[in-house]
């Protein structure tokens, strides 16, 4: 038990503690030696560096992994947590950052699945409305048990997903990144539940790279790094500051430190864009604007407004239905022929909005999603074959200049964390001296520390007279970049602010009233 622990609370107070817990895969130590104590009743922030441990603990307390070393305490009893199912039965729930729910499925379809405790469906389905009723009144977490999934805002799926939990009897709540994909109304939403969720008694365990969140919701927060449990700290008495430096070993820039815009020609320009998905739905409507060399405009908004059609159909992977782009002055066939590799060839980096899915190999090594899309790049042959010393050298130069941790460059991407992965694409991009930079979630799961680099990285390339585009759900990281603002909502920009507009009026924006000046007042 910690000291704080020890001070704080005797054994019946505390929901959860871990003791020597300790995890390996292969050569890497993911958990060293960890102890942890939770105390009822309270919300317990948990952060620290990609790579620092943090998933590895909380899967092992919610039965993904098993432990190599140690014990977990449930109510002060050992307990073995074999799997998910087990976790459930002693009162732990999990809300994952991507929501486990079926789309098509109704509210209370997605309650009841895995939960069916009768054998007559009818008289199933009646005690579970029953009981999600009782929930949404004790908790305030109105829903509509018939609506379907994919018709719900994710503010509200989330609210599916913490009655899910409550309904299977979880005492204590895991919460993995919870605002990611919430407004700010939504997130401070989301911020009264867990209060509420409190008062009634239950415990919450929040694992979050947002610093002011912390500050802000914990009563409690544990900080690892490398594996490690290094600090706990009540909240009230640290700050962002203390704990950026225990995370990262180190000071850390917390404000981004830029300068002011000289903007100069068009780079790239958008006009009337309207772009439709698999389903034939038009996601991104009649869309126009300009970005310019020397700046950085940044687009907000809710994720699924069609942002990342939009960047798709800039970057050649998506054909538009109708519009225009021009990239450098000249026509880009986005309703046509024009892919990816040929706007690369004429300047247009992009770095995708999902690494795992659109930027990176997972079973290639490092050196080779170093140069995919630029294999065919001189530097990289001898002759017709690939010329493997000289992959391997610009990998480990590209190493060395963002960081990238472990520094192996025929280490397999999949080992490497989420931020080192955000890495490899950002250097394999940025690299390249584009005239037009696009970026979607620049930071997304991504540590203070990586995240302090990658903006420095962001701002050098707009100050080297590149034209920057940037998508994402970061408010905070929208207004700190960005030279111009453009809010998206429901496939069209609804309106442009200056970054030092009001954290309200974009929220308003970002939600679909338009009139924000007036509504703000």
């Amino acid at each position: 038990m910690t000291n704080l622990g020890k001070k704080r609370g005797a054994m019946n107070d505390i929901a959860i503690e871990l003791k020597g817990i300790d995890k390996k895969f292969g050569l890497i130590h993911a958990n060293k030696n960890i102890n942890l104590t939770v105390r009822k009743g309270t919300i317990h922030g948990i952060v620290g560096e990609n790579g620092a441990g943090k998933s590895t603990m909380m899967s092992i307390l919610y039965g993904f992994y098993q432990a190599d070393d140690g014990d977990i305490f449930v109510d002060g009893k050992k307990t073995e947590i074999r799997d998910p199912n087990a976790a459930i039965a002693v009162g732990i729930g999990m809300v994952h950052q991507h929501f486990m729910l079926v789309e098509n499925f109704t509210v209370l379809e997605n309650i009841m699945l895995g939960a069916e405790e009768s054998q007559i469906l009818n008289a199933g389905i009646t005690k579970a409305r029953q009981e999600l009723k009782r929930l949404e009144d004790e908790y305030e977490l109105e829903v509509d048990p018939d609506a379907v999934i994919e018709e719900l805002p994710v503010g509200i799926q989330q609210r599916v997903e913490i009655l899910k939990a409550l309904y299977r009897g979880a005492e204590i709540l895991i919460l993995d990144e919870p605002t990611g994909v919430l407004t700010p109304a939504e997130a401070d939403h989301l911020f009264r539940i867990l209060e509420q969720l409190k008062s009634q008694g239950k415990t919450i365990l929040l694992i979050t790279h947002k610093l002011r969140e912390i500050m802000a919701v914990t009563d409690e927060v544990s900080v690892m790094r490398r594996g490690e449990m290094v600090a706990t700290r009540a909240t009230a008495e640290t700050s962002v500051e203390e704990l950026a430096e225990l995370m990262v070993g180190r000071r850390v820039l917390l404000q981004v430190d830029k300068g002011p815009a000289s903007p100069g020609k068009v780079l790239m320009s958008v006009e009337n864009l309207t772009v439709r998905d698999s389903r034939g739905v038009d996601m991104v409507k009649d869309v126009s604007f300009t970005v310019r060399a020397g700046e950085i405009v940044g687009i907000a908004g809710i994720a699924g407004n069609g942002q990342s059609e939009l960047l798709q159909a800039i970057s050649g992977i998506r054909r538009a239905v109708r519009g225009k782009v021009e990239l450098q002055g000249q026509p880009v066939h986005v309703t046509g022929k024009t892919d990816a590799a040929e706007l690369r060839r004429r300047g247009l980096a992009h770095v995708p909005e999902d690494r795992q899915h659109m930027g990176l190999v997972l079973k290639f090594d490092q050196s080779e999603n170093t140069i995919l899309g630029y294999h065919d790049d001189p530097k990289y042959l001898n002759g017709v074959f690939l010329n493997i010393d000289a992959i391997r050298k610009d990998a480990a130069d590209k190493i060395e200049k963002y960081d990238i941790r472990p520094p192996n460059p025929l280490l397999k991407t999949a080992n490497f964390s989420g931020g080192n992965q955000q890495k490899i694409v950002l250097a394999r991009e940025m690299e390249r001296d584009p005239a037009v930079l696009v970026i979607g979630q620049p930071t997304r799961g991504v540590d203070v520390g990586a995240i302090e680099f990658i903006h420095k990285r962001i701002i050098e390339m707009r100050d080297a007279g590149k034209a920057v585009l940037l998508v994402s759900v970061e408010l905070d990281e929208i207004r700190a970049l960005s030279d111009r603002i453009l809010v998206m909502f429901d496939g069209r920009i609804v309106g442009e602010r200056a970054p030092d507009a009001g954290e309200a009026e974009l929220g308003l924006l970002m939600a679909g009233v338009e009139d924000t000046r007036e509504a703000a007042e």
